[in-house]
């Protein structure tokens, strides 16, 4: 089973900010577009418990966006390939695995563009 990350308000007002970036085409405007690496993650959940939500938002924003999960939750000692792909050239996301309690782990920092898993705890 694999998640697809989407943020949902984010996708919009990243469309609008593109369109304005783009300069008409002659024969080569120097910028060229960048092409990251998959951003396909497995995530582990070691916990011994089950991870209720699941967060991943670029390290420049301040707040969590969506539950990756959604209605499902991740079982204690399974894992889950979330893609991170979701129209920005962003590859460092902080990650964050919330319990039932309401308890959570927070990764910072990670680069979904040269990782293939992540481990909680």
């Amino acid at each position: 089973m694999a998640f697809h990350f989407r943020p949902l308000a984010m996708a919009a007002t990243f469309a609008t900010a593109l369109a304005g970036c783009v300069e008409p085409s002659s024969g080569g405007s120097g910028r060229e577009a960048v092409e990251l690496g998959p951003k396909t993650v497995l995530i582990r959940n070691n916990t011994g418990r089950p991870i209720w939500r699941f967060y991943g938002s670029p390290v420049t924003t301040n707040i969590w966006e969506e539950d990756i999960l959604g209605t499902n939750i991740l079982p204690a000692r399974q894992s889950v390939n979330i893609d991170f792909t979701d129209g920005r050239d962003v590859c460092h996301y902080d990650m964050k695995a919330e319990f039932q309690d309401g308890s959570s782990i927070v990764k910072d920092n990670i680069n979904v563009c040269s990782v293939s898993s992540v481990s909680f705890p």
